[in-house]
């Protein structure tokens, strides 16, 4: 078979950091960052997003080997778009559950490569920029919008972030109140719309390419200025990222990467996402001034059905990890034979074992959409966004019941073990069960930074709001059910039990009454 010429393909990991150096406004400290790539408050972590597009490419390799047809891939897929290219299967509007599980698949051993820790991967986004194709429609009368973004995106494998929450300021007030402050049009000229505002916590942005800005929120929109979605490359003229503290800065200045081995390379730095008259050119618009489609585009446009399976992928092999340090821990501290250990450990494998099925469930009963396509099954991504803010804490706190102290009963850095003074006490009194001093630190040490250090922490909080806020989660899957008929349907259920018996007794004829 003659093998088709490829004539695009998702950048390279060396393509990828490259890309990062545009003159994008990054402020860290109070200064600019000049490049991302090499300041040590960012760089490693833009390093382990490069290793995402490296993995990708190996795997695309893999798939070449297995099969000249792409039907014989397992990971990637060919490009929908007529280009004759290969990408990465969820940035493709899929139409079988087949295509899901693929999607899946690849997310799943993409995050791999992180451990679970980058929850804003490149693919992440794909959970609406793979909508844009099948859906749009939606986005009339700025359609050709969205099906060239889906086109770029899809063959580069461009690297979008998000900002659709509105800062935590005056929450309590009518968003047009805060006008001051949350993202609106300044006005409007031939070349596009000029915005202003910020929005909240723009996770990861600092290494993408393109911000897309919409609405999500408890309180609608009203007002037209107000009323948008749309999408600005991170180099645009205005745009600015405002840091919080370097979990990566903080352990180069604290430790090393033995001491802070996931804060060192896997900080996500979130960021106050300003806008500063930014021009918003047309052909970059997808909702503007339609209060009803941008109040709608949560449930409507796709996006809610598919990023939980991203969500939920990313969050199954991150408990992966922390399961398997678990394990190494209690074995080295000596407590892994104990009933009430094991049971608890018992219980974070049963968490593994739900989010792996919910997976499942999301991509092999998908739900049937527009134009032939499908989406991943709604109410089994509803039980994930609910579910997983609960059970992360959860694990958090079992990990502190069972190991306790050994989590922070260790050296302060890995140079202690280069003192000839130090290192004998260390030997003898900080061994593990059946491991020397250094692997046992090293296990304690990585455990710690996924549940205790700083970046431990801001994980808790992340994972707690990863998928919305506590009450619109729930609320959301009230709404869904509603609206499926599904709730319908369990009322039914209740009627048909309730309409069995009376103040007379059975009213099922295959019942008898106690005077019978």
């Amino acid at each position: 078979m003659t093998e088709k010429k490829v004539t695009t393909r998702p950048m390279t990991a060396e393509e990828y950091l490259e890309s990062l150096r545009d003159g994008r406004e990054v402020y860290f400290m109070g200064e600019k960052v000049k490049d991302v790539t090499t300041h040590p408050a960012f760089r490693n972590t833009a390093r382990m997003y490069a290793r995402w597009y490296r993995r990708l490419h190996e795997l695309h390799k893999e798939d070449l080997e297995r099969s000249q047809d792409p039907k014989g891939w397992r990971w990637t897929m060919p490009t929908d778009t007529g280009s004759e290219g290969w990408t990465h299967p969820y940035f493709v509007a899929p139409r079988s559950a087949e295509d899901l599980v693929r999607a899946r698949d690849t997310m799943a051993e993409l995050q791999r490569e992180a451990y679970g820790w980058l929850g804003r991967a490149p693919d992440y986004k794909a959970a609406f920029v793979g909508t844009l194709g099948a859906n749009s429609e939606f986005y009339a009368p700025y359609q050709e919008n969205a099906k060239r973004w889906y086109k770029e995106t899809q063959e580069k494998l461009l690297f979008w972030n998000h900002a659709i929450v509105n800062p935590p300021i005056d929450r309590h007030k009518p968003i047009e109140e805060v006008g001051d402050v949350y993202m609106h049009v300044e006005r409007e000229t031939d070349a596009g719309i000029v915005v202003s505002g910020a929005k909240v916590v723009a996770t990861g942005s600092a290494f993408t390419h393109v911000n897309f800005v919409a609405h999500y929120g408890p309180i609608p929109v009203k007002d037209k200025k107000f009323a948008l979605i749309f999408a600005v490359p991170m180099d645009a003229k205005g745009v600015k990222l405002i840091s919080r503290q370097s979990y990566e800065f903080l352990a180069a200045k604290a430790g090393s990467p033995f001491d802070y081995p996931l804060s060192s390379r896997v900080d996500e730095n979130d960021a106050i996402l300003v806008f500063d008259n930014v021009l918003v050119p047309w052909e970059n618009v997808f909702v503007y001034g339609d209060v009803e489609k941008v109040n709608a585009f949560f449930p409507l446009s796709g996006f809610v059905h598919r990023f939980p399976l991203h969500g939920a992928a990313r969050f199954a092999v991150k408990l992966d990890f922390i399961a398997g340090l678990v394990m190494k821990a209690l074995s080295i501290t000596g407590v892994d034979q104990f009933r009430g250990v094991q049971a608890r450990l018992g219980e974070i494998l049963t968490y593994r074992n739900l989010f792996w099925a919910l997976t499942e469930s999301m991509a092999r009963n998908p739900d049937p959409w527009v134009n032939g396509y499908v989406l991943p099954n709604l109410l089994a991504g509803l039980a994930y966004r609910v579910l997983a803010p609960e059970v992360y804490p959860k694990v958090k706190d079992l990990i502190e019941r069972d190991l306790a102290s050994a989590l922070i009963y260790l050296p302060g850095h890995a140079k202690d073990f280069a003192s000839p003074e130090v290192r004998p006490y260390l030997e003898r009194y900080v061994r593990g069960n059946g491991v020397d001093a250094v692997t046992r630190v090293k296990v304690m040490k990585a455990l710690w930074d996924a549940v205790g250090t700083e970046f431990g922490g801001r994980h808790e909080l992340y994972e707690r709001n990863y998928a919305g806020n506590h009450e619109n989660i729930r609320m959301e899957t009230l709404g869904a059910m509603e609206a499926m008929g599904v709730n319908e349907a369990l009322r039914a259920y209740a009627d048909r039990f309730l309409a069995e018996y009376d103040l007379e007794g059975w009213k099922a004829p295959d019942l008898l009454n106690p005077e019978a």
